[in-house]
């Protein structure tokens, strides 16, 4: 899983639109190479489209996206890995053919990709369960799973959506803590959607608020540092409160 520090990501007056349907508002924001950069807005304003226009699964109507200098789609995609909110596990696959299956794609063999997935399920806590289908797995391992999956693929800008979405409260600040973890542990250029303005807080270095649709950006927040190293005491903090409100207004105002 090679890294690429230079991989910075440039949006640059970016507008979209499905035929009359305005989507994004020229929208010109930055994420720093290895940096956690997160997005937050009302339901359907765009963020989804966002991260596909990133990652090279289309184009914008208008301004342009760069990853580390490259603008074009076929380079945007070859840098990026997207996790979608679903984990999308196979249920005929074992948990470790699930993890394995972005290098099958890349065209490693079988015996090689379960190998290379083999040697990470232990960091990812997920140990002994090699051989479980997806149905036999919680769900926050299969979030694990997912996320071990797109980590494989070896590119180095992640743009997550919703991870966390499906997950009840407790297993969802498991799973923040433990993303958190898993990022310093192995840094990538992130882009994070979620509705969530405590986890966008928590696990991102820069928070981006958008409007309602079409979107564009209300505010721009820096996430307090240093950060308490475990949650409870990160999202109780002082500053960290105050955090949070101010990008809540920000979200009351985008939504009029």
């Amino acid at each position: 899983m090679r890294q690429d520090t230079r991989m910075r990501l440039e949006i640059a007056g970016v507008s979209h639109s499905y035929g009359d349907l305005s989507t994004l508002d020229s929208l010109s924001l930055a994420g720093e190479a290895n940096g956690v950069l997160g997005l937050v807005g009302p339901s359907g304003c765009g963020k989804s489209t966002l991260l596909e226009l990133i990652c090279g699964l289309q184009d914008p109507s208008a301004g342009a996206i760069s990853i580390g200098g490259a603008t074009a789609t076929e380079a945007r995609l070859a840098r990026c890995a997207l996790m979608p909110q679903r984990d999308l596990l196979l249920p005929w696959y074992s948990a470790i053919d699930n993890a394995a299956l972005a290098l099958r794609n890349q065209g490693m063999g079988r015996r090689e990709a379960r190998g290379a997935a083999a040697g990470l399920f232990g960091r990812f806590g997920l140990a002994g369960f090699e051989a479980a289908r997806p149905d036999e797995l919680s769900g926050g391992m299969r979030q694990r799973v997912a996320f071990l999956r797109t980590l494989i693929a070896g590119k180095p800008v992640l743009a997550l959506d919703e991870p966390f979405a499906a997950l009840d409260a407790i297993t969802r600040a498991e799973m923040q803590a433990w993303l958190a973890a898993a990022l310093r542990t192995a840094p990538r250029t992130v882009v994070l959607v979620t509705h969530d303005v405590e986890e966008a807080l928590y696990l991102c270095d820069r928070v981006a608020v958008l409007s309602a649709r079409p979107a564009r950006i209300v505010a721009e927040l820096a996430v307090p540092r240093p950060r308490a190293p475990e949650r409870d005491a990160a999202v109780t903090d002082a500053e960290f409160v105050n955090a949070r409100e101010a990008a809540m207004r920000a979200l009351r105002e985008g939504s009029r």
